[in-house]
C-alpha cells in the first residue's frame, strides 16, 4: 500500500478585495471524501499543513445547503471529528522529506488562495515530487498550491500542463463572487498552464501524466479513486 501526504491549508481566512477578511480554510466535502476513500483501500494518508498549525474547516462547508443535505453535513463532522487527532498534530510542512511517500494530494477550500500558493516548502515538496514522477494530486482551489512549484531557474515546473481547477465561473458565480482577490484558474493560465475546464457543479477529472486533477468539490471522489488507480 501506498504513503500519501494530504498537504492543507493553515489559513483560516482569505482577504478579499476590498480588503476584507473572509472567513475560511478547507472545504470539508474535499478532505473527507479524499481522506476516506484513501485510507479505505488501504493507504496511509499524513496530514501536512504550513507551521504544522491545526487547519480550520470552512463552517459553509458544514451547512446542509452546501454539503448536500443534513444526513451529508453530519457525516462530514462525524468524519471530522473522528480524525481530530490527526488534524490537530499535523506534519510541519518545512519538515517534509517527500522521498517518503507515493503521492501528493492537495484539497482545496479557500484556504489556499491565502498560504499554499506561495508557500516555498510546498513548492519544494511538489518540484521534487514532479521530477520523480510521483503523483500530484490538487482539485477545486487546491491547484492554487501549485503556484509554488517554481524550477531552480524560476520557471513554473508545470507549464505546458493540462489540468482543471475550481473555474473562473463557479468562483464568480457561487464562490466568494465580485469580491474575489484573485482568481486561480487566470492565475495557472498566466503561469503556462493548459486548463481544461468541465461543466459547472459537476465532477471533471483530468490527468496529464503524474498530475491529476479535479475541478470542484463534487470532483473529489473521483479525483481519490484515479489516484488509487494510479498507484495500483
Amino acid at each position: 500500500m501506498a504513503n500519501i501526504l494530504m498537504v492543507v491549508s493553515a489559513a483560516d481566512s482569505l482577504t478579499m478585495k476590498d480588503g476584507s477578511e473572509h472567513p475560511t480554510g478547507y472545504w470539508a466535502e474535499e478532505l473527507v471524501v479524499s481522506h476516506q476513500t484513501l485510507t479505505e483501500a488501504g493507504n496511509t494518508v499524513h496530514i501536512a499543513t504550513p507551521g504544522g498549525r491545526k487547519p480550520t474547516v470552512d463552517q459553509v462547508s458544514l451547512a446542509a445547503e452546501s454539503a448536500g443535505g443534513d444526513e451529508r453535513a453530519q457525516g462530514f463532522k462525524d468524519y471530522i471529528a473522528k480524525i481530530d487527532g490527526e488534524l490537530a498534530h499535523p506534519l510541519v510542512l518545512a519538515d517534509v522529506d517527500v522521498a517518503s511517500y507515493d503521492a501528493v494530494v492537495m484539497p482545496g477550500g479557500h484556504g489556499p488562495m491565502a498560504d499554499l500558493y506561495k508557500d516555498a516548502d510546498l513548492g519544494r515538496i511538489l518540484v521534487a515530487a514532479n521530477k520523480d514522477g510521483k503523483i500530484i494530486a490538487p482539485f477545486c482551489h487546491g491547484p492554487a498550491g501549485l503556484l509554488s512549484a517554481t524550477d531552480d531557474d524560476g520557471a513554473f515546473a508545470f507549464k505546458g500542463r493540462r489540468l482543471t481547477v475550481f473555474t473562473n465561473e463557479e468562483e464568480l458565480g457561487g464562490g466568494t463572487g465580485e469580491n474575489t482577490p484573485w482568481l486561480v484558474e487566470d492565475a495557472l493560465k498566466e503561469k503556462g498552464a493548459v486548463v481544461e475546464n468541465g461543466a459547472a457543479w459537476s465532477s471533471n477529472v483530468v490527468r496529464d501524466g503524474n498530475l491529476i486533477t479535479g475541478q470542484n468539490p463534487q470532483s473529489s471522489e473521483d479525483v481519490a479513486k484515479e489516484v488509487l488507480t494510479a498507484l495500483s
